[in-house]
């Protein structure tokens, strides 16, 4: 019998406890952690775990995608970024390139910011 890994339940009892806001906030947080492993892994000429990575990543964007709402202009300027990010992704593995996961992890790391924020003003009003 294996005992279960203390953070692994931590981070399940998070996910199914959270608001859907928090959940959000949480996959922009994974996004760009998968970014930046995915370049650091290129860097080191590990190629099978940054595509793994990478993938993780494009993942997370098509999670995101299935939960905007239709019908919102908001949406569908993100639906929009999204198809972007997840197809300069893919190049990005393909190709193996930095520089357009930097580019990527720049959008990334602006919508986690623009979330977050977003979840103080409404906290504060």
């Amino acid at each position: 019998m294996t005992l279960a890994n203390p953070y692994q339940t931590y981070q399940k009892q998070a996910v199914t406890t959270s608001k859907p806001e928090d959940l959000t906030y949480m996959l922009y947080q994974g996004m760009v952690k998968f970014i930046r492993l995915s370049k650091l892994a290129v860097q080191n000429k590990q190629l099978e775990e940054s595509h793994k990575y990478n993938l993780r990543a494009q993942d997370i964007i098509s999670e995101l995608m299935a939960t905007l709402k239709e019908g919102f202009p908001v949406s569908e300027s993100l639906q929009s970024l999204y198809d972007f990010m997840k197809s300069r992704l893919i190049e990005a593995n393909l190709k193996k390139d930095i520089s357009i996961l930097d580019e990527v992890e720049g959008f990334a790391v602006e919508l986690t910011e623009t979330w977050q924020e977003a979840m103080k003003q409404t906290k504060n009003s």
